[in-house]
């Protein structure tokens, strides 16, 4: 059901009680399926929530584990074949404290995924800020460790990646926010981690 859309929304009741109480009296599963589109297309705000409700079952990325969500996430834009992957991620370091290169073959997916998430949360946050975050400590031997920030080419290749998908843009302020497409995607791929979570407990 609808009904949790528009409780304790006044301003969306007002402006559309009676589509609301059209949904609500509706069989949701058959809701896209409508002959009457007119009510949907109507919407304007709240046709994401309508979304939602439909193929997502209400479930966001905020509701599943981070390493779960961003494995899935990363098995998404490998298989979609839409990502642009650099010719060196085979040799480069992902921060100058490192030794070598990661392991994993699939490394720049896992990557471009984790800050796929970390915008999700965190609207403007930009490449400097993502930098801290993915950096690490450098060992200098006798002396006190200290931080090091991650590499800013990988950080800017994987956001750059990202926005040519349309799955986030550029913030007003500065950084980069989700798109509405990043969003649906993102919260898709969650619903699909708790379902296949809850079917194996």
């Amino acid at each position: 059901s609808l009904q949790v859309l528009h409780a304790g929304s006044s301003g969306i009741n007002a402006e559309y009680g009676g589509v609301l109480n059209y949904f609500n009296t509706t069989n949701t599963s058959n809701l896209l399926s409508v002959s009457n589109m007119a009510s949907y297309q109507s919407l304007g705000p709240i046709k994401e929530h309508i979304y939602k409700e439909k193929h997502t079952g209400g479930v966001t990325l905020k509701d599943v584990e981070s390493h779960m969500w961003v494995k899935e996430f990363a098995a998404f834009l490998q298989k979609s074949g839409k990502l642009t992957v650099p010719k060196w991620t085979d040799i480069v370091k992902t921060a100058t404290f490192k030794e070598l290169p990661p392991k994993d073959n699939n490394w720049f997916y896992i990557r471009t995924a984790a800050l796929l998430r970390r915008v999700y949360l965190k609207q403007g946050v930009g490449c400097g800020a993502l930098r801290k975050i993915y950096g690490g400590r450098i060992n200098r031997g006798a002396a006190p460790s200290h931080h090091k920030k991650a590499s800013a080419s990988v950080i800017r290749h994987a956001l750059k990646g990202l926005e040519e998908m349309k799955l986030i843009a550029k913030h007003p302020d500065g950084g980069r926010m989700i798109t509405s497409a990043g969003r649906r995607d993102a919260d898709r791929i969650a619903f699909q981690v708790m379902s296949s979570s809850m079917s194996t407990e």
